[in-house]
């Protein structure tokens, strides 16, 4: 197997080139892989979202330790992403038909049995301002927080193959959140003091050229909206294309728009999305962190813990130690959420906090700033506490970091010991029928179904 050509130095101003189904076979180190292990790529590729570029394939991924590497996995399809049945419907159309509509047709039939939008997405966390307009493009799931999908946005310069978001990257725009109008987003957040920060995302807002991306800064900053405080991004960008913030031609932009912010007298959290420490190695990726951090950003890193990944806790040790070397915070370590390649990625909770807890005990004081492992599910951010015994019975232990219902934060709860449960769905009440939160949250389930039935 063919391993990379050469390291690409900090100066070196490259031009981002993309790989995907269209072309990923002109890769030297794909024509070594057999034809059966191409079309497999294609297969699952033509159901969930396939993009890579240069840097991963050159930098990050270790082609001597394919197919087994965690770059690879984490950014080229996989056989087992697709369960069996959608798999079979899928090459079965691909080898009798070239016929793009019909394999868009079936590609489609198979996603929308993949719960597109997980934990309310569409249904709960679409807002509206005063007059009644619905804003498609924003989410607002906790009171605190809003997020915002500016429609240039609904790439990024590589797809994780995890990625949760993947129904914005596969054509069908009805799953898809966007949105270009900032002034609906500062007249949101004025309409709503209890708001103080707003998050960027996507897909990935750096992948927006600086020009682009300023207006929607801009217009926030020029609002001198009191109660907001905080702007964040979350972004890939740096563990997948670093140059942006080094050589490329509005690199310097880029950087004076986060110090615009800064000296506007906002934070500014980048919260960057690091999925292994091989993403954390080059000299592209460190000096990149440390140009952010001079302009009064602060990096906060996360990432979900992945089978097949970085499922051990050493991974994570040592991503934590490193982020904190180069200035960064680990903040969380997530689930995987109930969407897409789940059953692929997926590891019990039992086991991930096992593997959090494995880490956590290496690594000193100043990394423990990390919280998890933590499942964003439709009540909101439930913290796996780990295991105990009540009575001598063993339960998972559970509290919720951030809640639709605030008053919920911070209140343990106990769920039946399961070892196999990978998502809160799976879990049983330790006593009683329900979980403590689980009324309201069908009174909040019925009351938005309610608001939204038309005027008889």
């Amino acid at each position: 197997m063919q391993s990379s050509e050469s390291v690409w130095s900090v100066e070196e101003s490259p031009n981002i080139k993309s790989y995907t189904l269209a072309n990923f076979r002109t890769l030297p180190q794909i024509q070594e892989f057999s034809e059966e292990k191409q079309f497999e790529m294609e297969v699952v590729g033509n159901v969930l979202p396939f993009k890579t570029n240069n840097y991963v394939v050159e930098q990050l991924i270790d082609w001597n330790n394919v197919p087994k590497d965690s770059m690879f996995v984490l950014t080229f399809p996989q056989k087992g992403m697709l369960i069996p049945k959608h798999y079979e419907k899928m090459a079965t159309t691909l080898k009798n038909s070239s016929d793009k509509k019909e394999i868009q047709k079936v590609a489609n039939d198979i996603r929308l049995e993949l719960n597109p939008h997980p934990a309310g997405q569409m249904e709960l966390n679409v807002p509206t301002l005063k007059d009644g307009t619905k804003l498609y493009g924003m989410q607002h799931k906790y009171k605190e927080t809003c997020l915002f999908f500016p429609s240039q946005s609904q790439t990024c310069h590589a797809y994780c193959s995890f990625c949760f978001r993947w129904p914005q990257f596969v054509g069908m725009d009805e799953l898809k959140f966007a949105m270009q109008e900032s002034n609906s987003l500062v007249q949101y957040v004025r309409e709503h003091p209890e708001i103080s920060d707003v998050l960027f995302t996507g897909g990935d807002p750096m992948i927006m050229k600086a020009k682009v991306f300023s207006t929607y800064i801009n217009s926030l900053l020029d609002a001198d909206i009191p109660n907001l405080k905080t702007i964040r991004i979350g972004t890939k960008s740096l563990a997948y294309w670093p140059y942006k913030f080094l050589t490329d031609d509005d690199a310097e932009e880029t950087l004076a728009m986060l110090q615009r912010v800064s000296d506007k007298g906002l934070h500014l959290a980048f919260m960057a999305h690091f999925n292994h420490s091989a993403e954390l190695k080059t000299g592209a990726v460190k000096e990149a962190i440390k140009r952010i951090r001079k302009t009064g950003a602060q990096i906060r890193t996360q990432s979900p813990i992945l089978r097949h990944i970085n499922d051990d806790p050493q991974v994570w040790a040592d991503m934590w130690r490193t982020q904190v070397q180069l200035g960064c915070i680990p903040y969380y370590m997530f689930v995987v959420r109930d969407t897409g390649a789940q059953h692929y990625f997926g590891i019990p909770l039992v086991k991930a906090h096992e593997i959090f807890r494995k880490a956590y005990r290496q690594v000193s004081g100043l990394a423990r700033t990390v919280r998890g492992p933590s499942m964003s599910a439709t009540p909101g951010k439930i913290h796996v506490l780990g295991a105990s015994e009540i009575n001598g019975e063993k339960v998972i232990v559970l509290r919720i970091l951030q809640g639709r219902n605030p008053e919920w934060v911070h209140i343990p709860f106990f769920a039946k010991y399961d070892e196999n449960a990978i998502w809160i769905d799976d879990l049983k009440p330790f006593s009683g029928e329900k979980f403590f939160f689980e009324d309201e949250m069908q009174k909040i389930l019925h009351g938005r179904k309610e608001q939204d039935l038309p005027e008889s």
